[in-house]
């Protein structure tokens, strides 16, 4: 998201060009996939954390450029607001003590930024919708002044054609418009990567997609925008809602939108970006001087910009990944669905229950997929969204289910299989799907957690409720004590 790119406009020529360009380099994607040019013997994985900054008093601190000058470090990039940050933490082997070093590294980093950031006003906060977001935080003076995010929002808008309606109904409602795509970065996420093969990409995909609604259960952690109690992972519509470049009569005629779940099961990660290319226009037509063809002739590696930039403009909740290291492509499964935090170790819990599970369901003799419909995937997606731990989801061999029982019954155990197969070591694995388990046994995370302490607080203003609520997250969130645990 935060690549830098020029200030500029683009011309009709432009737009012609970098279609055609986009082509060769699908066209030269698919010859590297049947010539197996990957690197696939020890695979890696990957997070990166996106962070809410807030002032003293618990309101958006827009001050992510005197955050980061004071963080003073390379592993810390802007996001699309002004009040975020992003911290990418540097990939690891799980079977090297990955989920740990993963944890030493992201506490180590975040103490060391927060201190850091707190001596020009900005606190950091890992929760996916800072609920202290009022309709003045949304405004276009809110973006984040690096170029990109401008151009995106401009022709997001201008592709659309009319303002941004966002209308979600959980148990409070909200409607509101905007002029630009700010909403989007009230919408803070986690990012899992896994390194997969291209002859094993399809099922890890495949699997990701198929669990993406257990995420969202068992790790809900935005229950309030702009004040309303809405879906207990409000990101989910909000995200949906605040990229679509659609105008009404254009959702009729049913062209797909941006932020998208996909519609069918996959048998190639060719299929993701063939999707990208034939469904989606260009947000961004930049085009690079690199011959694909010309590279890959001579025995090189081409970096494929204009797919790769162009992938980066349409939001899968599991989206495919082409990137490079020091010459060699690889292809990864980028896991985009939750909100950061409540804690670190909450957060690694949710990865550990991940990369677990989705090792289980990717290396079954039967695939899960051949076995439920693509729609009953997506339908189980929104419906954890709504109504998060508490939600019910379908699920092959069992039916209708309580998400809760389903974890604890049938997926748990998949994960910690899973996470045998990775090299994890079981103490490791006990301590991190011990806190899915006791969150599944107590009924709590951090969507519950907020909402019952905003009830206690229901005689006070909103939004002081909502600042006195915040501030008790933010202190429980330095101690790291697991969100089950905070009542």
């Amino acid at each position: 998201m935060g690549e830098e790119v020029a200030a500029q406009e683009f011309s009709r020529a432009d737009r012609t060009r970098h279609r055609e360009k986009v082509r060769r380099c699908l066209d030269v994607f698919a010859r590297m996939l049947r010539e197996a040019r990957f690197d696939t013997d020890d695979p890696m994985t990957g997070l990166e954390v996106e962070l809410n900054l807030v002032d003293d008093n618990g309101d958006p601190a827009l001050r992510n450029a005197e955050a980061l000058a004071a963080i003073a470090d390379p592993g810390f990039v802007t996001e699309l607001g002004q009040f975020n940050i992003e911290i990418n933490v540097p990939p690891v082997k799980l079977r090297e003590g990955g989920l740990s070093t993963f944890e030493e590294t992201l506490r180590e980093s975040l103490n060391s930024a927060e201190q850091k950031s707190a001596q020009v006003g900005a606190h950091m906060v890992m929760i996916g919708i800072l609920p202290t977001l009022a309709e003045g935080h949304l405004s276009l003076d809110s973006i984040t002044p690096n170029p990109r995010y401008r151009l995106l929002s401009e022709q997001i808008m201008s592709a659309r054609g009319e303002d941004i309606s966002i209308a979600i109904t959980g148990s409070e409602r909200l409607k509101t418009t905007a002029d630009s795509i700010v909403p989007e970065a009230a919408c803070t996420s986690t990012q899992f990567h896994v390194q997969t093969s291209p002859d094993q990409f399809a099922q890890y995909w495949n699997a990701s997609q198929a669990i993406t609604a257990i995420q969202i259960a068992v790790g809900a952690n935005s229950p309030y925008l702009l004040g309303r109690e809405l879906w207990r992972e409000t990101r989910i519509p909000l995200f949906e809602q605040a990229t679509d470049t659609r105008s009404e009569e254009l959702k009729a005629q049913g062209v797909r939108p941006r932020v998208w779940f996909g519609e069918r099961w996959i048998t190639s990660v060719f299929d993701l970006f063939e999707e990208n290319v034939r469904f989606f226009p260009a947000l961004l037509p930049i085009t690079e001087e690199e011959d694909p063809l010309e590279v890959l002739e001579t025995g090189g590696t081409p970096e494929l910009h204009e797919l790769r930039l162009h992938n980066g403009t349409i939001y899968r909740w599991n989206r495919p990944v082409y990137d490079t290291v020091e010459g060699v492509p690889h292809l990864r499964v980028e896991n985009r669905c939750l909100g950061a935090g409540p804690t670190v170790a909450d957060l690694l819990a949710n990865a550990a229950f991940y990369f677990g599970l989705v090792r289980g369901l990717a290396e079954s003799e039967r695939p899960l997929w051949s076995q439920m419909s693509f729609s009953a995937a997506e339908e189980n997606f929104h419906a954890a969204a709504e109504h998060g731990i508490d939600s019910q989801v379908y699920w092959p061999g069992v039916g209708q289910v309580p998400t809760s029982e389903l974890v604890l019954r049938r997926l748990l155990p998949m994960a910690y299989e899973g996470l045998a197969e990775w090299g994890v070591p079981t103490a490791e694995a006990d301590r991190m799907l011990g806190i899915i388990e006791q969150r599944c046994l107590t009924g709590s995370n951090g969507a519950e957690w907020f909402v019952r302490r905003m009830h206690d607080r229901s005689d006070l203003d909103r939004y002081d409720a909502l600042r006195a609520t915040l501030e008790e997250y933010r202190v429980n969130m330095h101690t790291n004590e697991p969100v089950h645990t905070w009542d």
